[in-house]
């Protein structure tokens, strides 16, 4: 039988300092995805949507994390136990971010063919535009505790934190341009744009190796 796996010291602060701002990720995005939905059913925006939901599927992402964290806080996993939990959760994020990639495809693409115009929202334009210091401050955050860590779980939720601050630039630029020229066409195809990148990088996720580099 393997050998139980002994938690050391040195990492317990990191896994505190990762289930710390994966919390902290959960609660801003179901605030901020409840608060861009509302404002987008009443401003008629499917820019302000697509945020919304990609707010709920960052929680998805985070609840993986959670999820990964607590599994390594069990010192009864072994080093394979904690290499292959590893994979799986990256492996799910990966998975959330094509789902989000394909989401986005589909928002964006319904926009151009119908042709929908938003009114212009204060709601969103505000909350969009603090959605970008939150991500920011998020996504480095993560990635230095990733690397600490070696987990590319965390690695991988991370990028999908600077992907959402990428589509909450992309939201407040399509919005705003609708709301002071009228280019209602400019936020849907800038969208269109995002979506190989998140695609890619959600794909390379899935495909990914153990890299577990702390439980060898």
């Amino acid at each position: 039988m393997s050998e139980a796996f002994v938690l050391s010291g040195d990492r317990v602060p990191l896994l505190r300092r990762a289930t710390a701002l994966t919390l902290l990720t959960v609660s801003w995005n179901l605030v901020e995805g409840a608060s861009a939905v509302a404002a987008a059913l009443a401003a008629g925006s499917v820019a302000l949507l697509g945020f919304g939901v990609d707010s709920f599927v960052e929680s998805t992402s985070a609840g993986v994390m959670l999820w990964r964290l607590s599994a390594e806080r069990n010192t009864r996993r072994t080093p394979a136990e904690l290499q292959k939990l590893d994979r799986r959760a990256h492996q799910l994020i990966g998975l959330t971010l094509i789902l989000l990639a394909a989401y986005v495809t589909w928002d964006a693409s319904t926009a151009l063919l119908t042709g929908e115009r938003a009114q212009p929202s204060i709601v969103g334009l505000v909350l969009t535009s603090v959605s970008l210091a939150v991500m920011m401050w998020l996504a480095r955050a993560k990635k230095r505790t990733a690397a600490a860590l070696g987990s590319r779980a965390m690695e991988a939720d991370a990028f999908q934190t600077s992907a959402c601050w990428w589509l909450s630039l992309i939201t407040l630029v399509g919005i705003g341009l609708n709301a002071a020229w009228g280019w209602w066409w400019a936020d849907p195809i800038a969208a269109l744009g995002m979506t190989l990148f998140i695609a890619k990088e959600g794909w390379e996720a899935w495909k990914g190796e153990d890299t577990c580099a702390t439980c060898s």
